[in-house]
């Protein structure tokens, strides 16, 4: 539904933890990350003043070390930099970012003159080796067991991995002692489910293999033996004007889609202000449609 391919994809509902499962992963999944239109590899280019913005904001998160930053972040804020922030990592702290695409997260971070930067991504055309930053086409599993982070991202990419307790298995080996695994994807409610099933846009079909639950994370977290240190519920009111818009059919990408221009919306602004204090209500009972996890050893 995200590019309007027309094609269906079979899914496993597990009848104790809920979770969601694709039966078959396409053979030629590069199909579906264009590198021209796929959103993790397009970079927005700033100018100098918002760049600017945009760094005071991110340095206010990590260091509370700018007042104009504060006041950025309550009007645009930022999900992982306060996370970050609350670790009390330094600029020399090593960090690991598995899916991280052309890595705006961690060019931001470098901004900031963060010296330790690595992304990881199978799907880039394109490697980056630099002196403080380094984006290599690779996955988590082809890393060598030698290297050590003291935090492990996995912004919404674990969703897209198949090998999913192998994969939390290597982060555990990557991470220091001290170290934190940050996750952060999709989670299947009860209120999501019952109200959109399989029109729920974050099914993301066919890039989504698993989509947890509370319960069904929370297993395979044991069995790994990392611990659940924190869980942030971070949903917003796409999980409403997504789902509604592939109820009419609507892809994410079409012209008429409210992801393209914000004229296209289907609902008024006054509705839509009603959604995002609906899904603020919806993250304080965790019951969002999305979450960050904070895991340690």
């Amino acid at each position: 539904m995200m590019y309007g391919l027309n094609e269906s994809f079979d899914y496993l509902e597990c009848s104790n933890c809920g979770c969601l499962q694709i039966t078959d992963i396409p053979e030629e999944m590069g199909k579906y990350y264009p590198e021209d239109n796929y959103y993790s590899f397009k970079r927005n280019k700033l100018n100098f003043i918002l760049k600017n913005l945009s760094n005071r904001r991110n340095g206010y998160c990590l260091f509370k070390n700018s007042f104009v930053g504060k006041i950025i972040n309550k009007f645009y804020p930022e999900d992982l930099f306060p996370i970050l922030g609350c670790l009390k990592i330094d600029c020399d702290s090593k960090i690991l970012d598995v899916g991280c695409g052309h890595g705006t997260f961690l060019h931001n971070l470098a901004e900031l003159n963060f010296k330790n930067l690595t992304g990881i991504d199978p799907h880039i055309k394109k490697e980056v080796n630099g002196k403080n930053l380094n984006i290599l086409k690779k996955t988590i599993d082809q890393l060598s067991d030698d290297e050590n982070f003291d935090i492990i991202i996995f912004n919404h990419s674990f969703e897209h991995i198949k090998e999913q307790k192998e994969t939390l298995n290597k982060a555990y080996e990557l991470l220091s002692p001290n170290g934190r695994c940050i996750i952060s994807m999709p989670v299947k409610t009860d209120y999501i489910w019952n109200l959109y099933g399989t029109d729920w846009v974050q099914i993301d079909a066919p890039r989504h293999f698993f989509i947890h639950t509370l319960k069904s994370f929370q297993f395979l977290c044991e069995i790994v033996n990392f611990s659940i240190e924190n869980t942030i519920f971070n949903s917003t009111e796409f999980q409403f004007l997504g789902s509604e818009q592939y109820k009419q059919g609507i892809p994410l990408n079409a012209d008429n889609s409210h992801s393209v221009s914000l004229k296209k919306i289907m609902f008024p602004s006054k509705h839509v202000k009603n959604l995002k204090r609906k899904a603020e209500i919806l993250n304080k009972n965790q019951e969002g449609d999305q979450a960050i996890f904070i895991l340690n050893k």
